[in-house]
């Protein structure tokens, strides 16, 4: 039950960050003032925090075997991402395109995803 309830709650949030985004990047061309546009390309944000609070709420749910899971997940992610992103950055110093900051929170979630599935499967 409390899966669902997590899922119904995640997936809100996840909608009102693309809503959001949608609404920042259609008015800020729109937007002369410095002060507006800062908090315009902010907007995403609040969902954003949500989307956290939420991932956060459900970890103090779940029982000591998820969380050890969720623990090795994200320490998965955390390292992965930053021997990725490290190495790329020697990449760029070699002539390698500049990539975007967007571009690091996806690669983590992606490495969690794969984390959270590695350790599901070794506590089988």
């Amino acid at each position: 039950m409390n899966q669902i309830r997590y899922f119904k709650e995640f997936f809100a949030a996840l909608i009102a960050y693309m809503v959001a985004l949608m609404l920042s990047v259609t008015l800020l061309v729109h937007v002369e003032s410095q002060m507006f546009r800062s908090i315009l390309a902010l907007l995403p944000m609040v969902p954003g925090f949500a989307m956290c609070w939420i991932v956060l709420r459900q970890l103090r749910r779940v029982d000591e075997l998820q969380r050890r899971i969720q623990l090795e997940a994200m320490g998965f992610a955390f390292a992965g991402t930053a021997l990725i992103t490290f190495s790329y950055g020697f990449l760029e110093i070699a002539g390698y395109e500049r990539l975007s900051m967007f571009l690091i929170w996806p690669l983590m979630a992606i490495l969690w995803i794969a984390g959270t599935i590695i350790g599901s499967r070794r506590y089988r």
